[in-house]
Order: C-alpha cells, then structure tokens, then sequence
C-alpha cells in the first residue's frame, strides 16, 4: 500500500509543462512580449499568460523581471557577436585599405539585420539601445561594447586621418541606420509599395552596406589635410 501511494504521489502531471519546455516556453514568449511592448511595459504576468505557465515559473526559473531580460540577450547576442568579431577579424587581414573598410562595415551590418529572420530580437535591441534606461541596465556596456571597440578600431585603421569625433559619429550613424531597419514593422515595404523590404535580407543588407561605405568614402568633413 505504501509503494502504491508513493508511485501515486510522484506520478507526473499531465496538466503541468516539464521544467525544461517551461522554461524553452517563457523565454520564446517573453523576447516576443519584450519586442512588442518593451522592458518597462512589459509584466511577468503578461508573459506567464502567453507561456501557458503559473506566473510563480518565471522567478523560479530566472529570478526577477530584468533577469529573465538579460537571460533573452545572453541566448541571442553571442550569436551576432561571434559572427562580427570573425568579419573583423578577416577585415584586418586585408591589406586595401578602400576594401578593408567595406569589409568592416560588412561585419558590422550583416549579422545585425539577418536577426529580422530568426524572431524578436532585432526589435528588442531596436528598442534598448534609445531606451534611456538602458545605461542603468547595463547590457550593452556589458555585452556590445567590448565587440564595438574592435570595429572602432578597425575603422580607425581604414580611416587614419580621421579624428576621434568622426570615427564615433561615423559609428553612432550607421548604428541608427540599422537600427531603423531591424526595427521597421512594414513601413518601408508600404511606402514602396513593396518594392523595398528589409524582410528580404540579404538585399536589404546588401543595399545599407553599399550606402554606408559610400557615405563614408564621401564624407565631407574629412578635413585632416586643413586641420592645423
């Protein structure tokens, strides 16, 4: 009688999701949620409802809010920086200059627009990097900035007579084109009546690349050969 009821008592409950798929469930639901809405607009027990899971999951399974948040960018961001620190790398290796620059520039944009076909992330960090608070979350400090720093450097190398102040404007600038186009939510393709559309990727990117180290080559304002 004793083996029976404990054979009952740990029996599995059907009704209930196994950790692991729970988990899996509330991480998926909540990039989505956070894509849509934001961190700030964006509660436990929103993302519980679209899991399917009891809200007390979601601290049991990552802690609080800003975790389970943290933990979408630790799934998602070594993705995207692995694949730029390589391009740079390659970059490096060049030795045109005029090439190395394209191939930089390349590394930077491509692997940021290609998160338009692989879900909500694109949008997430469309909306964290102008969310003010983001300084105080600490994730792109923490997690981009040491990825930035390569590509600064790399476009210094391209670029050596241009001051610190265009090299980071240069940067900040293209950081805005993409962002606009990871976050784009079917503006462009209504505008163009379809004839543009960031969701076909690899034109998209194409095309920014192209823009982005036209812009670049172009400049005006690189003025070192009248800079006391």
């Amino acid at each position: 009688m004793q083996k029976a009821f404990k054979s009952i008592r740990h029996a599995p409950d059907a009704s209930e999701p196994k950790a692991e798929s729970a988990r899996d469930r509330i991480l998926a639901f909540a990039e989505e949620a956070f894509a849509e809405h934001g961190f700030a607009a964006t509660s436990l027990r929103a993302i519980a409802m679209r899991a399917g899971v009891p809200v007390t999951l979601i601290p049991y399974h990552f802690g609080a809010k800003l975790d389970l948040y943290r933990a979408i960018f630790r799934l998602r961001a070594p993705t995207i920086l692995g694949q730029r620190k390589i391009g740079i790398e390659m970059a490096n290796l060049e030795a045109d200059l005029d090439r190395r620059l394209e191939l930089v520039v390349r590394a930077l944009v491509v692997p940021m627009l290609g998160l338009r076909k692989s879900g909500h992330f694109g949008a997430i960090l469309a909306r964290e990097i102008v969310d003010p608070a983001n300084v105080d979350r600490g994730i792109f400090e923490e997690m981009f900035d040491p990825v930035a720093g390569l590509v600064l450097g790399a476009l210094k190398t391209c670029l050596p007579t241009w001051s610190e102040a265009e090299i980071h404007y240069s940067y900040t600038t293209m950081l805005g084109a993409m962002m606009y186009f990871m976050g784009d939510t079917g503006r462009i393709a209504r505008l163009s009546a379809g004839a543009a559309d960031p969701d076909r990727n690899e034109e998209a990117s194409q095309y920014v690349v192209d823009f982005l180290v036209a812009g670049l080559r172009n400049v005006p304002w690189n003025r070192a050969a009248t800079r006391p």
